[in-house]
């Protein structure tokens, strides 16, 4: 599929190196992809994807537990990965979205089955700047290869928050506190909250808070992209 959706938009060229490739990328570009799945990367805390020795639950995880339950992450957030997704979300390289779900989904199979996928929303405002929702446009590739329902009904911004990269780390949870609502029935509900890059965790976990109070039995992040740890 990620072969086929690259001939289909890039040309035979690899999005990367612009070298020829019957993908979007090329072998030794895809091969640089810091995939989760293996190598060093793969020894993840399973509630928040921070690197862990063994996988174990990490020590903030068991002191200080998140609203979501568990965390996917296909990619570690640095080179080439970052510049893809920088091009995706801030030159709205929009042919990027297919493969950013194809990769998604294939890190998210193996995960207990959820009833929704529901993408962090944007404000109206943001939306209006942006012209899309990045998340939501990962989530659509993401609900096509799972076959598991999209609603992004289920959760909307109440407020034009500041943007969370121009913020300082510990100020992140307080720019999202309050600023989701729930909608629908919930109840026992089991939820894959969909984002592109987790940092701090801070909206994912906001928005899994509101989640559960409406009802929500389980909420996971499954996310494209994680951050290393917040020095």
């Amino acid at each position: 599929m990620l072969k086929t959706i690259g001939e289909r938009l890039f040309g035979g060229s690899c999005f990367l190196c612009r070298g020829k490739a019957d993908a979007l990328l090329c072998g030794p570009c895809d091969a640089d992809l810091p995939r989760i799945s293996s190598g060093p990367d793969a020894e993840r805390c399973p509630r928040c994807a921070l690197a862990s020795p063994a996988g174990a639950l990490c020590g903030r995880c068991a002191t200080h537990p998140p609203a979501y339950d568990a965390t996917v992450a296909a990619l570690a957030y640095r080179f080439p990965a970052d510049v893809m997704v920088q091009a995706f979300k801030f030159r709205s390289e929009l042919a990027l979205a297919p493969f950013f779900g194809e990769l998604l989904a294939q890190r998210a199979a193996a995960s207990p089955r959820v009833d929704f996928l529901v993408p962090v929303p944007l404000s109206a405002a943001r939306l209006r700047e942006r012209g899309f929702n990045q998340a939501l446009e990962i989530a659509r590739a993401v609900a096509a290869a799972t076959r598991t329902r999209l609603a992004p009904e289920l959760c909307e911004r109440t407020s034009d928050t500041r943007a969370q990269f121009d913020l300082p780390m510990d100020e992140r949870a307080k720019n999202v506190r309050g600023a989701f609502r729930a909608s629908g029935f919930l109840e026992g509900a089991r939820i894959a909250i969909i984002d592109d890059v987790m940092t701090t965790g801070s909206t994912v976990g906001e928005i899994a808070a509101t989640l559960k109070r409406a009802g929500a039995a389980f909420v996971a992040n499954w996310v494209l992209a994680r951050t290393p740890a917040p020095a």
